[in-house]
């Protein structure tokens, strides 16, 4: 499968399909993926990802790192499903998404879960050892499989070692793969919602190692 990218900075280095081991991503200041009544609809934050039929999607896991100090400095995981039947594929805002990773959040690093549908919801958790200054993560999705036959549920899951702990059940992502249209986006994101202070300018600069997509 090829990689694509979209939103990138103009600072951002090349990216080839043939990524290596690790990789980065820059984040320009008022970049972000965020849904919120009445009228907040934002999907502007680079992207690294493969294209495919939702109904192919297994799993994707990364390890996300940065130096994280503004708030909701942001990186990590993003599952964009298709464009629903009767919507324009030319308006990104109308997808469906998930995105999972860090983000920085009451004085420090957090792991960050939002998933929107209509509108988008937000879940944090501490970051495992954030007290010996832990600033990385390994992050997975995962779609369920119930006696060899796919369900309808998302599974994000923080991955230590050989534990995979639970973090979001996301129960609607795959119940409707017949009424949409086109391909999801599997892959990688970072944003920037918020600027420096006196360092307006100041890019984000985002780490992503170990990225792996998995196919049915």
């Amino acid at each position: 499968m090829t990689y694509h990218t979209a939103n990138l900075s103009p600072n951002q280095p090349p990216l080839t399909d043939h990524l290596p081991s690790t990789f980065n991503l820059l984040a320009p200041p008022g970049t972000d993926i965020w849904r919120k009544p009445p009228s907040t609809s934002t999907f502007n934050a680079p992207l690294l990802y493969r294209s495919l039929p939702l109904s192919r999607f297994r799993r994707v896991r990364v390890t996300v790192s940065a130096d994280w100090k503004t708030l909701y400095d942001q990186g990590g995981l993003c599952l964009a499903l298709p464009i629903p039947e009767g919507q324009s594929s030319e308006h990104l805002g109308e997808r469906r998404w998930i995105k999972t990773g860090i983000e920085f959040y009451n004085g420090g690093p957090q792991v960050s879960t939002v998933a929107c549908d209509r509108w988008a919801d937000w879940s944090l958790l501490p970051l495992p050892n954030v007290s010996m200054g832990a600033s990385s993560v390994t992050i997975g999705m995962e779609r369920e499989v119930l006696d060899g036959k796919k369900g309808s549920t998302l599974w994000v899951y923080i991955l230590e070692g050989v534990e995979k702990r639970a973090v979001r059940e996301v129960t609607w992502v795959f119940g409707e793969e017949q009424d949409t249209v086109g391909d999801c986006w599997v892959g990688v994101y970072a944003a920037k919602p918020t600027k420096d202070e006196g360092k307006s300018e100041r890019e984000l600069d985002v780490q992503f190692g170990g990225l792996v997509v998995e196919t049915f």
